[in-house]
């Protein structure tokens, strides 16, 4: 969804993800948990099975129905994770966070 913690960590409206369960977001509460702040950020392509959900008023409470460890890469983190660690670094004080893990490599590699 547009405006979404979800949307602005993949930066597209469309993303595709690999699952690995039989499980589903039960529809029936789908109205009550959005009356109480849960908002329903990824959806299936037919709109019925909820993939992401946020809340609106945390500073990253995302979680997903699919793995995203499944498309993540010690050089390439998963938006998710990504921006996961960095709302992190920033609820800590950090102000800004660059990842760079070949130069993370060299500096081990020099002690």
């Amino acid at each position: 969804a547009p405006g979404s913690l979800a949307h602005k960590a993949y930066g597209e409206e469309v993303v595709y993800e690999r699952h690995r369960h039989r499980f589903e977001f039960n529809n029936e509460y789908r109205e009550v948990l959005g009356d109480a702040g849960m908002v329903f950020s990824g959806m299936s392509p037919n709109g019925r099975l909820v993939e992401i959900i946020e809340l609106a008023d945390h500073p990253w409470f995302v979680a997903s129905q699919f793995h995203p460890e499944f498309r993540s890469r010690p050089n390439r983190a998963h938006p998710l994770f990504r921006d996961f660690v960095r709302a992190a670094f920033l609820q800590s004080g950090i102000d800004q966070m660059e990842l760079r893990p070949a130069e993370l490599l060299e500096e081990s590699e020099e002690k």
